[in-house]
Parts: structure tokens; sequence; C-alpha cells
């Protein structure tokens, strides 16, 4: 009996080592496959939260879904925004290097320079910027260098110009406002100063410091010019229906450099497209997730297609009665809010 006994125990104790092994052996190939099967992480950083940067996002996040990534499934999309604020975005900046994200993307140059700050190995996307090489965030835009590339965004400042002549019988007088500390909107600025006063117009160039200084400088600006102009600026297009709406009280059109904030009120533009600029960001993604993408080599992508955007129902409340060719242009590429 006791040998019987002492038989059944080994027996058992076997059987209980076996099925150790086996569970430790599926759960070490479990946990492997789990490893070789980890998703990629890319950070998104935006600067803050307005119709333009929402559009970049969105465009980011459509290429990514078209190319197979899908949130929480293929790949792990961390967006933050960072509401305007720098603490916010170094904050970030460095969880995302904690993270190990495998790319990061800024929207606006803010973001771009605080990733840049955090990081120089992993790879960032410019998400739509304009004048990189202007704002020291690249070497060039045909070989950036450093672990830097993406999408730079160009307004087509002649065309806006001709928009704005076409819309505004014998133009004399422009306005321009925009945020002092931005430089990307300072040479748009000078670039269409420079473009105005070749056509014989005066330009009247006022700034402010942050969204507070909005209403009164606006309202100043209103009583001294024919129409206003607004570079693709974050600060000033964050208050751009204040912006539209003070200027309508005098009668005055407001000529925004992207689309999005013609919705916001503007009376029209010749502008890039602010989703094409997140598709075009999401392209860079999904080749650096892939590996065909070196950020020291691969040349900047410049979108600068203008697209005409008319605002129909500001046009009634200003009086203002649009060239039919326009009309036909923005059917055929671009679009009429009404």
């Amino acid at each position: 009996m006791k040998n019987t006994k002492k038989l059944y125990m080994t027996i058992a104790g076997l059987i209980g080592l076996a099925v150790i092994l086996i569970g430790t052996y599926f759960y070490t190939g479990r946990t492997n496959s789990q490893q070789a099967k980890a998703i990629p992480k890319v950070g998104v950083l935006q600067l803050m939260s307005h119709p333009a940067l929402d559009q970049i996002n969105k465009g980011i996040d459509d290429t990514l879904k078209k190319n197979g990534y899908i949130d929480g499934k293929t790949v792990h999309i961390e967006f933050q925004n960072a509401q305007g604020d720098q603490s916010n975005l170094r904050t970030i900046s460095k969880k995302f290097v904690q993270d190990n994200v495998d790319v990061a993307v800024g929207i606006a140059t803010p973001a771009v320079q605080s990733l840049m700050n955090a990081t120089k190995t992993t790879p960032i996307i410019l998400g739509g910027i304009s004048n990189p090489v202007g704002s020291g965030l690249i070497k060039s835009e045909k070989r950036p260098g450093g672990n830097v590339t993406g999408v730079a965004g160009t307004s087509p400042l002649k065309d806006q110009l001709t928009l704005m002549e076409q819309v505004i019988p014998n133009l004399k007088t422009i306005g321009i406002i925009y945020t002092s500390d931005d430089s990307p909107a300072a040479s748009q600025v000078q670039e269409m100063k420079n473009l105005a006063q070749k056509d014989g117009i005066d330009v009247k160039i006022s700034t402010i410091s942050g969204i507070n200084d909005l209403q009164q400088v606006a309202t100043d600006l209103s009583n001294k010019v024919q129409t206003i102009y607004v570079p693709t600026d974050n600060t000033v297009a964050s208050g751009m229906k204040l912006l539209s709406s003070i200027a309508a009280k005098k009668n005055i059109a407001v000529f925004p450099g992207a689309t999005t904030m013609v919705k916001d009120g503007g009376l029209a533009t010749n502008g890039i497209s602010q989703y094409e600029l997140g598709v075009k960001t999401g392209e860079h993604v999904v080749r650096v997730l892939q590996g065909k993408e070196n950020t020291a080599t691969t040349p900047v992508t410049n979108v600068n297609k203008g697209h005409i955007m008319l605002n129909e129902k500001m046009a009634k409340k200003l009086h203002i009665k649009f060239p039919n060719y326009l009309i036909q242009k923005a059917k055929k590429d671009g679009q009429i809010i009404k």
C-alpha cells in the first residue's frame, strides 16, 4: 500500500510539473507573440483648438485609417491638445519621449519646436507648417537634416491679392492683423505688403500679442482701411468670428489665409486647404511607420495650391456681389458657403 501510495504521489507530482511546464510554455509563447505584434505608437501634439488645426488633425487620422492604421487595433494614436499653453507643450513633448512613440507630429510651429527640444532621435513630422526653414525647424526643404521633415503650407499670396482686387472695386487700402511673435505669419505679412505696394495699394499693419488684444485692434483698424487680410495665424484664427463681426459693423470684409477661416466669417479666400495639409502629413507618418522614410533626407512636401472659397452669407451682409467667374471657379475647385 505504501508503495502504491508513493507511486500515486510520484505520478501526481509529475503531472503537476508537466502542467506547470506546459503553462509556462504557452504563457511565454503568448508573451512573445504579443511582443511581436506590438502596435506602433504615434504622438500628435496640437497647439490649440480651432477649425484650421482641427482639420489638419482630421486629415492625418483619415490618411492613417486609409492605409490600415486603425487606432487601438493596428496603431496607438496619442493625441494631445496643449490649449495654447507653453508649459503644456513641454510636458506633453516629454511624455511622448517617455512613452517611446515611434513618430511624433507637431501641428503648428510651437508644437514642433517643443518636440524638437524634447528629442533629437524620434522622427518628428511637420503638420502643415508655414515657412519651416525661416522658423529654424529645418535646414532646407529639399534636405531637412536631423529628425524633422513633413509638410509646409505656403499660401498663394499673389492669388490672394488678386482675389481681393477682384471682389473689392478700386482697392487702395488693405489692413493686416497678425500676432507679433508668430514668425511664419510675419513672413506672409511682409510678402503681402510687398505685393500690394507694387499694385499701388497702401498697407496698414496691426499686431496683437494675444487674443485679448483682438477686439480693440480690429476696431481701430476697421476705421482706417477698405478691407482686412489675415495670414495663417493660429491666434487670430481662434478669434476669427470676433474679428469678422467687428469688421462687418464697419462694412469691412475680411480675407483670411485659410479656407476654414472663411467658415468663421471671412468673406473669401484663395487659400490652401488645411485638410489637404493633414492628408499630406499623414502620408509622411505612414512612410515612417513602414520604414520607408528617413527624416534627414526626405524632402518636405509643400502644399501651395489655392482653393477659392466664397461666403455668400457674409457677402449679402456686406452688400457685396461676387463676379460670376469667381463663383464658377469656386464651384469647380473650391466651395461656396450659403
